[in-house]
């Protein structure tokens, strides 16, 4: 007698986008509920956000924390924190999300992509330093993924030139690099509490910095740059409302007596799934460097397309048929070859701040970020979760073993 093939049993996976695989919970409710009934949904009047800024400053050992109302926002916020002036140049990563970049047209400034690792797909003190020009205001650094950047030779080259890091910590809660929290490291961190990520208010950000001059204007600028408790208080300077409000306060002060437990299952979860990945052909699991703290936003593959049929695509296929979905080439291009920037769509039919840039520092030929090619090309990535038990650690490495043979 014939047996029919066996079917693989699918298991669905927590998700970061329903409560399945969010700790949104009854300690979230209750704090909501005691800023409704206290009347005041306002930050300016209200404890929740206030409360938050304290504890997470607290958490990460800096002077300041200050809430606002997306990670872009404050990714904004630092940018107008060093105030740059039109035509000036601010480098960063040229693997990164539309709104890390955006602000940085939106203060008159002309973003400047620096290549990336592709091994880690972070950008280096060598990346950077092939960019510095004698325009360059900042540098902005993302930590992808939740693996922290090389921060000690970035630094060095920072300090010795006098120029400012801002670090990009919207995926990389709690990550350490020698032993110190990103986000801390640089002048100034930026953390995003979107939806999928490590802890969430479902919109909302927050700005780190021990530098006074810094956090005054960044203060400022999520105000309206309106100098409250000042004595005689204006308006300063050009500033939007970027606040965070009471909601979105309550549910982070109960958030965020949840990260460290989020995190250490995120890091647990990945350490079994590398044991259980390493030695296949055609695959690598996630770089580690001695010196960081990984703390898996994502569970990223490299996939090799010589050995693997269509590479990280081909695989994504199969997981797919599997019940997991995965994203190969992430952002499927660099951030350079997007519209905004291939045809300068900015202001009206100005084209401003681009046409203060000087030609070289908008030179996108593809030869100039062979990293950035190569490591889009390759990453195959997983999406990754708290909630994960070892069933689902097991499930998802033996559909990937699967999908290989």
């Amino acid at each position: 007698m014939v047996q029919a093939p066996r079917q693989t049993v699918r298991l669905e996976l927590p998700s970061d986008q329903n409560a399945s695989g969010r700790t949104l919970g009854e300690e979230e409710i209750a704090l909501v509920a005691e800023a409704i009934r206290s009347g005041t949904l306002t930050s300016t009047k209200g404890t929740f956000v206030k409360t938050l800024e304290q504890r997470f400053a607290e958490m990460l050992g800096v002077k300041y924390a200050y809430a606002c109302s997306s990670g872009s926002g404050a990714v904004h916020t630092a940018i107008a924190a060093i105030d740059p002036e039109p035509g000036d140049e601010i480098i960063t990563t040229s693997i990164t999300d539309m709104g890390a970049l955006t602000p940085i047209l939106y203060q008159g400034a002309i973003p400047v992509f620096a290549d990336v690792d592709p091994k880690t797909w972070n950008v280096t003190a060598e990346t950077i330093e092939k960019c510095i020009s004698d325009r360059t205001k900042a540098i902005i650094v993302t930590h992808l993924f939740g693996n922290p950047c090389d921060m000690t030779a970035i630094m060095e080259l920072a300090n010795a030139r006098g120029i400012p890091v801002i670090e990009d910590c919207a995926q990389a809660f709690l990550a350490t690099h020698a032993d110190q929290p990103v986000g801390t490291i640089g002048s100034v961190g930026c953390f995003s509490l979107q939806q999928g990520k490590h802890i969430t208010t479902g919109e909302g950000g927050i700005v780190t910095t021990n530098d006074e001059a810094l956090a005054r204007r960044m203060f400022l600028f999520i105000n309206k740059a309106f100098g409250y408790g000042d004595p005689n208080p204006d308006h300063y300077f050009i500033a939007l409302n970027g606040r965070m409000c009471e909601l979105q306060g309550a549910v982070a002060v109960a958030q965020l007596s949840k990260l460290w437990g989020c995190v250490e299952h995120r890091r647990l979860a990945a350490k079994k799934m590398t044991q259980k990945l390493q030695g296949i052909a055609g695959i690598e699991t996630p770089y580690h460097d001695d010196r960081n703290t990984h703390v898996y936003w994502k569970y990223c593959l490299r996939v090799d397309s010589s050995i693997v049929l269509d590479g990280a695509v081909g695989l994504a296929k199969k997981l797919k048929e599997r019940g997991i979905f995965s994203a190969p080439r992430y952002i499927q291009k660099p951030a350079f070859q997007c519209m905004i920037f291939e045809q300068q769509r900015t202001f009206g039919n100005s084209r401003f701040p681009f046409t203060l840039a000087r030609p070289e520092a908008v030179d996108y030929t593809p030869s100039k970020f062979p990293g950035t090619f190569a490591g889009l090309e390759a990453v195959l990535v997983l999406p990754w979760n708290e909630a994960y038990t070892d069933e689902h650690i097991d499930y998802i490495a033996n559909a990937i073993r699967e999908a290989l043979v």
